[in-house]
């Protein structure tokens, strides 16, 4: 029997990052973009034997070389960065692999949310996790004969979120509005879902919610083992509805509506795939053309740049009066800061 060490792969260290690439590559995964630890197991030559990774609560791109298969070190991957991740702090775990590799998992643990079949299973480490979460939802119900949802970044939120909330409210007896939870936005979650609450606070018929883990972001989606892009959007949009589907359930949710978003080849694909799967179970999905500052719909990415060129009173005419006073205020100027170095602000 081989011994066999583990050792951080770190960032900087180009040796080992080609030798984790070599091996995801023989195994037909390519590494995700999002990672912030990894691992290898390496043999008594330093050949690199099987490697795994981890992205703020997720396990990611794990895998053994073909010539090592069957002697478990796949386990031995998966029991450290477990480890690792409690040494974190962070209890509640997740996952997403190839359908074929779900039962191996289970084994491990780990307990299926959704799938796409063929393509991808989301999966966590707690027997009760996804279904405590929606007996929590429940409580949150509100009795109305219709029920809406809408899920929303707003990183920050502008007047155009603003207008699709007013348009939901006033089709709708109750709106279930999801801020996603994820701090992977220039605005922090807790400034972001503040933001929300304080601009539709005019709207008596919206319960707000936090997305948790359950209603899956860009970020946390991963890519590294479907290699064509239209697929991994695809996918995302599937697995994030057949979520989405249990959770309208637990609260009576009979349409979703999402804001129109012109420019964007990914949200054209992915309201496409909503509106399909949504329309498949019985459900409505609305698609709500974006509220215009002149001739150009107002988008966040646009309050943003502005924000970085340090021009805070082109953004007035963008936002409602509660977030521009967010954005003049002194509590913002760490937020600012962090935009203005910010390499990017405009997403597509």
């Amino acid at each position: 029997m081989s011994e066999y060490t583990i050792s951080e792969i770190r960032p900087g260290n180009k040796r080992d990052l080609r030798k984790m690439d070599a091996l995801l590559e023989k195994e037909g995964i390519e590494r995700d973009k999002n990672l912030d630890y990894s691992i290898g197991l390496f043999d008594e030559d330093y050949h690199l034997v099987a490697t795994g990774s981890c992205f703020r609560n997720t396990l990611r791109c794990m895998a053994v070389d073909s010539d090592h298969q069957g002697e478990g070190l796949l386990n031995q991957v998966v029991t450290h960065l477990m480890d690792h991740q409690y040494q974190q702090g962070n209890v509640e775990l997740f996952l997403y692999t190839k359908c074929d590799s779900a039962k191996f998992f289970h084994d491990l643990g780990f307990y299926e949310i959704a799938r796409v079949e063929g393509k991808v299973v989301f999966m966590e480490n707690r027997r009760n996790g996804f279904s405590g979460y929606l007996e929590e939802l429940k409580k949150t119900a509100r009795p109305g004969g219709r029920v809406a949802a809408v899920v929303m970044n707003a990183n920050p939120f502008t007047l155009g979120h603003q207008y699709l909330l007013e348009r939901v409210s006033a089709e709708n007896d109750v709106v279930h509005v999801f801020v996603v939870s994820e701090d992977v936005s220039l605005v922090p979650f807790s400034v972001r879902y503040d933001l929300v609450q304080k601009g539709s606070a005019h709207l008596p018929n919206l319960v707000y919610h936090p997305t948790g883990s359950y209603i899956i972001s860009n970020a946390t989606f991963p890519s590294y083992f479907l290699k064509d892009e239209e697929v991994v959007i695809e996918s995302h949009a599937k697995l994030d509805i057949h979520v989405f589907q249990k959770i309208a359930a637990a609260l009576g949710i009979q349409r979703r509506y999402v804001g129109e978003e012109p420019f964007s080849q990914v949200t054209g694909i992915y309201n496409r795939v909503m509106e399909e799967e949504l329309a498949a179970c019985g459900m409505e999905c609305v698609v709500i053309p974006r509220k215009t500052d002149g001739d150009a719909p107002i988008s966040a990415s646009q309050v943003r740049k502005a924000i970085q060129e340090g021009q805070l009173e082109e953004i007035r005419h963008l936002v409602p009066a509660s977030t521009y006073e967010y954005f003049t205020s002194p509590e913002a100027a760490p937020v600012i800061e962090k935009i203005r170095k910010a390499a990017e602000v405009i997403h597509y």
